[in-house]
């Protein structure tokens, strides 16, 4: 699992995902295939990969509404996907952490997410399945206009790259809000965690790009590598220039949240967010001896949904909050003892 990794450059940059859509043709859009189309599109699918190492394949319309919202939860499909109704699937493999959704808004959404920030070795994940595909299925493509998908938006490529970074400095310094109009100008897009509409909770933002047509995957590609190695590298000088005061009343806080960390009985889901963000803060600037890695595991496992699936049933809200307080005490607690 992706967020269980060390990843690359990971003081700033939580993790990096790529997505492309593709659809089949001799089949109507997502939103007009009868029930009979689409299992035809899922058989063709998983045909692919059946056999293959490596590959499993998820009935995703039988399982839960419980973890369908958990593989939304920690970024394995989007929301609109978890929620579908309908014949789909989800075909995986974990090691190379790829996901294709077969039947979300296309026919076809081939995934890759990685820990840190690591565009070419995600790009490299996401290509590689969608050769698999190529290689065998007839996959919709016009000569002026690219990939055809069922969004205009996403014509052309087909692909949205993204990188979920911590900005907690470019909060602290007011920055954020020119750091969003500078990103507009350059085709680029900033949200919040979840995607779309979101709200920048726990100082965690998604920049992706916006542009699919008339522009290549590797010029999107180095844009984004670009853009996003001076954001990191401005958030490190902004951490840099914190005051000895202000970073003696951070260590106050990042020591006074950990302590509830690791002995609150209950802890609700917005608390735990403030948290992370503060210790998160505090263990990239050396503050406390913690593997970053482990504070993002214990981010994704502690989310609503995802608490509920691993208890294998719908839990009360106090419910949620004693599990999720367990949660952290069992992570932390293993990594202090880890160090």
């Amino acid at each position: 699992m992706w967020y269980k990794n060390k990843g690359q450059e990971n003081d700033v940059a939580v993790s990096t995902r790529i997505r492309l859509a593709r659809n089949l043709n001799g089949y109507p859009f997502e939103g007009r295939l009868n029930e009979e189309q689409a299992k035809e599109i899922i058989e063709k699918v998983w045909s692919v990969f059946e056999g293959k190492s490596g590959w499993t394949f998820v009935d995703f319309s039988a399982l839960p509404a419980i973890e369908r919202a958990s593989y939304a939860e920690r970024h394995i499909v989007s929301p609109e996907f978890a929620k579908k109704q309908g014949p789909c699937a989800l075909i995986v493999n974990e090691e190379a952490s790829v996901y294709i959704m077969v039947l979300e808004e296309d026919h076809l959404r081939i995934q890759a997410i990685s820990a840190g920030f690591d565009l070419s070795g995600t790009m490299k994940a996401v290509t590689d399945a969608e050769k698999l595909l190529d290689e065998v299925l007839d996959i919709a493509y016009s000569e002026k206009l690219g990939y055809l998908t069922h969004c205009p938006t996403n014509l052309g490529t087909g692909m949205r790259a993204s990188v979920m970074l911590h900005l907690p400095a470019y909060i602290g310094a007011g920055g954020i809000r020119n750091l969003q109009g500078q990103l507009e100008k350059l085709g680029l897009t900033m949200r919040g965690m979840t995607g779309e509409g979101s709200s920048a909770s726990g100082g965690l933002y998604q920049i992706s790009n916006q542009i699919t047509l008339g522009i290549t995957e590797d010029e999107t590609i180095a844009k984004l590598e670009d853009v996003i190695g001076q954001i990191i590298a401005k958030e490190r000088d902004l951490r840099g220039r914190i005051s000895r005061d202000s970073l003696d009343n951070l260590s106050d806080r990042v020591m006074r949240d950990m302590g509830v960390m690791m002995y609150a009985t209950r802890i609700g889901s917005a608390e735990l967010i403030s948290l992370y963000s503060d210790v998160r803060l505090g263990a990239a600037l050396n503050l406390l001896s913690l593997p970053i890695e482990k504070l993002d595991e214990m981010l994704m496992r502690c989310m609503p949904n995802t608490i509920c699936a691993e208890r294998e049933g719908m839990l009360t809200p106090a419910e949620r909050d004693r599990a999720r307080a367990a949660i952290v005490r069992e992570i932390l607690g293993k990594a202090n003892n880890a160090e």
